[in-house]
């Protein structure tokens, strides 16, 4: 089987922007020629790699050769700067992390990687839960996830325990306090969005449902406004809890409850250098800020 880089570098840009005109756009071709070299690459391979819809998307195929594509381009790339006698292009990294992390100890990584002017980072922001998936499918090369169990092909450490409190403003906690505890069952909540689950655990350890009152606001910024609002309570990640609740803008619930949700982060088996680095990165952060054990 003969693979042409070419082949693999349009591939890769319609997986990133979804159309064959966008993928033309960001390789500087006519969207003819990106058609040209994606029935290529499928003469090559005998299958479809490429789903004719909006957007379009890898078949099964095509997600396997593009994790080729993307670990290929890696190497490539700091191969070629390593010979470029002082001149060095950028390098992209394709990463998965939770919102939570990028709103709280992740952003450290953001800001070390930003002192690295050889590196750009592409961030796909996707539930701890989920965001494994985008290493199977090749969309990223590394990612922030629950999952323990290493993706085929990747390496996995554990990196600590981001603890979530149950909290809300403080005129809302007595709003809804009941003796020493609260209205579990009829207190309104906020979640994230449809994969959010962890309002769920705490109510079902409760013993009660969701109240008749959800809302959803999924950024973290906004949920973490919403709540200080009053617009319901929410699990809070402790990095944005102790701050207000210092300041008085929220208040954790009755009952010591809390969700400890334990991250790892795995990466492709890949000898280089700037994954490398990156993995420092998120290992140096990790410490500073999440939950050992």
């Amino acid at each position: 089987m003969d693979l042409v880089p070419a082949q693999l570098a349009a591939l890769v840009a319609i997986a990133d922007h979804g159309t064959f005109e966008a993928a033309a756009r960001e390789l500087h071709v006519t969207p003819s020629a990106i058609s040209q070299r994606i029935r290529a690459l499928e003469s090559e391979v005998g299958q479809v790699v490429v789903q004719r819809t909006v957007p379009c998307r890898p078949t099964e195929a095509g997600r396997v050769l593009l994790r080729l594509a993307r670990q290929t381009r890696l190497l490539h790339d700091e191969v070629r700067d390593a010979l470029a006698h002082g001149h060095r292009s950028t390098v992209e990294l394709p990463l998965a992390v939770n919102a939570d992390s990028l709103a709280t100890w992740f952003r450290a990584t953001v800001g070390e990687v930003a002192g690295w002017p050889d590196v750009v980072l592409r961030l796909h922001v996707e539930d701890q839960a989920f965001s494994a998936g985008l290493l199977r499918g090749g969309d990223v090369l590394a990612a922030v996830t629950s999952e323990p169990a290493a993706v085929q092909g990747c390496s996995v450490e554990r990196l600590g325990t981001l603890r979530y409190v149950p909290a809300a403003a403080p005129s809302f906690v007595e709003r809804w306090r009941q003796g020493r505890g609260a209205d579990w069952a009829g207190m309104p909540v906020v979640v994230f969005n449809e994969k959010d689950a962890l309002q769920h655990d705490v109510l079902a350890a409760r013993g009660v449902g969701l109240p008749d009152a959800v809302h959803r606001v999924p950024t973290s910024a906004d949920f973490l406004e919403a709540v200080r609002l009053g617009l319901g309570w929410g699990m809070i990640p402790e990095p944005q809890l102790r701050p207000d609740v210092r300041a008085g803008r929220l208040a954790p619930l009755p009952g010591r409850l809390h969700v400890d949700v334990a991250l790892h982060w795995q990466r492709w088996r890949l000898d280089s250098p700037t994954l490398d680095r990156l993995t420092d990165a998120v290992r140096r952060a990790a410490r500073d800020a999440l939950r050992a054990g």
